[in-house]
């Protein structure tokens, strides 16, 4: 994300900041801070512009946290690989990767690969494991073309949110099928990332339902060890799924999904 600096005293300079850090939205549809001077927009200006949050939209006046939204042209620009390595353009986000397949993430400190306090929903489900109410990073194989954006609010929210969200919320959101349309190919390798390819097709039935059908595989080799040992932790991943949608309505909208 592009951060846009001034010095600004007082309660600008914390308007400011907030605003640095989001994206704007105007009926829905996000535009990015990067083409506004906001050292030019008056405080109250800045106050009443709009900002994406993930239950509904609000003001910045009216927002109580900090927010960032990593958008689907920051994923792309960034070469982000997994959700774990786009959270690493938010302020304030801890990512650390220990091994070939695992991740730490979490804000506000007391990071490990077991952190549980971090409530983490994709489409506004929640993804944790039962087994400790966190989130296996690994396995979040969300091919990375397919998000629209990610939506991060940092500090305290389990007031609002409930169960996980002590340190903040994260809220992976997918793009629509009917945005999705037509074949997507994309395929590449490394040293450790061995080989991806992933493959996505989206058609249309009738005029109001709309699906795409996807397939992903990865494979990872191991991580060097500092004596220049192999760790032993090398691991492939395939995954297929559908998403359609269905528009009932004006204003009403069915959602099937399956991986």
């Amino acid at each position: 994300m592009s951060l846009l600096r001034a010095c600004i005293p007082g309660k600008a300079a914390f308007a400011l900041g907030l605003a640095t850090f989001s994206v704007f939205a105007a009926h829905g549809q996000a535009v990015t801070s990067t083409n506004i001077d906001l050292s030019e927009v008056p405080l109250e200006q800045l106050l009443k512009m709009d900002v994406t949050i993930l239950k509904g939209h609000g003001t910045l006046s009216q927002t109580p946290a900090a927010i960032s939204i990593v958008t689907s042209d920051d994923i792309r620009r960034s070469g982000a690989m997994s959700i774990p390595e786009a959270l690493r353009q938010v302020p304030g986000m801890e990512v650390a990767q220990v091994d070939a397949s695992q991740w730490a993430v979490s804000a506000r400190g007391f990071n490990d690969v077991f952190a549980n306090k971090l409530l983490v929903l994709q489409d506004g489900r929640t993804v944790y494991s039962p087994v400790f109410s966190g989130v296996f990073w690994d396995v979040q194989g969300t091919m990375m073309e397919d998000i629209d954006r990610i939506e991060v609010i940092r500090g305290p929210g389990s007031t609002v949110w409930g169960a996980n969200a002590v340190n903040g919320v994260i809220n992976v959101i997918t793009k629509s099928a009917q945005e999705t349309q037509g074949l997507l190919m994309s395929a590449g390798g490394g040293n450790i990332d061995q080989a991806f390819v992933n493959a996505r097709y989206g058609g249309q039935v009738g005029s109001n339902v709309f699906y795409r059908v996807y397939g992903t595989y990865m494979d990872q080799d191991s991580f060097p060890q500092p004596g220049g040992r192999d760790a032993n932790n090398a691991w492939q991943m395939g995954r297929w799924g559908v998403h359609a949608d269905w528009e009932a309505g004006e204003r009403d909208l069915v959602t099937l999904q399956g991986d």
